[in-house]
């Protein structure tokens, strides 16, 4: 219609959001396509919640979060990658990382600037970039190269429009994680051309051995302008449904950010802010055990796939998806992932979600965020499927 925004119009529907909305219409499906953990939130973050509710902390708070909550996020953020925020001017508390990211993009783009996005990407970031009338480009990052993006690459794609460098490592859809020299790469790049870095990485606390933990703000004296941190405590503590993310950056970049969200969402609900305190200056024993319960997730599911004969999968070393390429079982009949996907709902009652959502067709992406058993049963169900391609 000529009546809405050419900007939204612009933009598809969500490649994740339909193959969910098939699979509720359908009994007995096995779902490996939400993205959240499949645990509750730890009972002393529960607790804390509740705890606040019943005192009666109902009121707005500030705009930017509450100082104690600032302070407990640039602690723990001193604390495990040893870098120091000012908790007043350097820091905001967001509706989880989504309106964190959409801030930022919000405040540093014109019409026409443009964002370099890695592929595969989550499916939300180039609508983002679009909405904030920016341009994405993609950059394509390959499995045979484990889906690391290379500063040749981005060089290769800066032009005197681009204004910014998007990233999520731990990635979704690949699992893959960003090693040290990939990072300093990137900041040589954005150093060079006076770009930001936006780093996502919503999924810090759930790196796997041999890998480790690293924020992209930690891992190089990149000027503190160039760089703004997006995280939050949905993946890692379980808590998806309370909304608490947060954005770690210049003061600059914030107080813009903060404008913003003061005359859109306002704040975020008071409650949650509690529990999040709670979680971060809380033992982290609960984190530590969701982490190890993924790690061996995730190594059953490799020693299934591993038995598909013409899938390529890498190890992914973070977050809980799977990412195998499974191209050279596509036929006349399923000849890209969408068919796949459909193929694997319809035929082994299995909803996955399809590469090309996230920019790679060759792939579907499988969340390893269930329990053992189920994950067996649908693996085996879909190894089944490809052996009769």
């Amino acid at each position: 219609s000529d009546r809405l925004s050419r900007r939204v119009a612009a933009v598809p529907p969500s490649g994740i959001r339909k193959f969910f909305d098939i699979a509720a219409t359908m009994h007995d499906v096995i779902s490996l396509g939400i993205g959240e953990p499949d645990f509750v939130t730890p009972d002393v973050v529960r607790q804390a919640g509740i705890a606040s509710l019943t005192r009666g902390e109902t009121r707005y708070t500030s705009n930017s979060g509450t100082r104690e909550l600032r302070e407990a996020i640039v602690a723990k953020w001193a604390q495990l990658y040893g870098v120091e925020y000012d908790p007043e001017r350097e820091t905001l508390i967001t509706v989880g990382g989504s309106e964190a990211l959409y801030l930022v993009l919000m405040a540093i783009l014109n019409p026409g600037d443009e964002v370099l996005v890695p592929e595969p990407c989550f499916v939300a970031y180039e609508p983002e970039v679009i909405f904030a009338g920016g341009t994405p480009i993609p950059i394509a990052t390959q499995v045979e190269h484990l889906f690391q993006v290379t500063g040749a690459q981005l060089e290769a794609a800066v032009t005197p429009r681009t204004k910014a460098i998007l990233i999520n490592y731990p990635n979704n859809p690949t699992g893959a994680v960003l090693d040290t020299a990939r990072m300093a790469e990137i900041a040589a790049v954005a150093e060079k051309h006076d770009l930001y870095v936006i780093s996502d990485e919503i999924y810090d606390r759930l790196v796997y051995e041999p890998a480790k933990p690293a924020s992209m703000a930690g891992c190089f004296a990149l000027h503190p302008d160039h760089i703004v941190v997006v995280g939050g405590l949905s993946k890692s503590f379980a808590m998806t449904g309370w909304r608490l993310g947060y954005a770690l950056g210049h003061p600059s970049l914030i107080r813009a950010m903060s404008t913003l969200q003061s005359q859109s969402t306002s704040n975020i609900c008071s409650i949650a802010q509690k529990a999040a305190i709670a979680a971060l200056t809380g033992p982290m024993d609960c984190v530590e055990e969701m982490r190890q319960a993924f790690k061996r997730r995730r190594d059953l599911a490799l020693s299934i796939i591993k038995t598909w004969k013409k899938a390529i999968c890498p190890t992914p070393d973070g977050a809980f998806y799977l990412f195998p390429c499974l191209s050279a079982y596509y036929t006349a009949a399923v000849p890209d992932s969408t068919a796949l996907s459909e193929a694997f709902l319809g035929e082994a009652g299995v909803a996955t979600v399809p590469g090309v959502a996230f920019g790679e067709d060759r792939c579907v992406r499988l969340s390893y965020a269930t329990d053992d058993a189920t994950l067996e049963k649908a693996l085996t169900a879909m190894g089944d499927f490809l052996g009769k391609l």
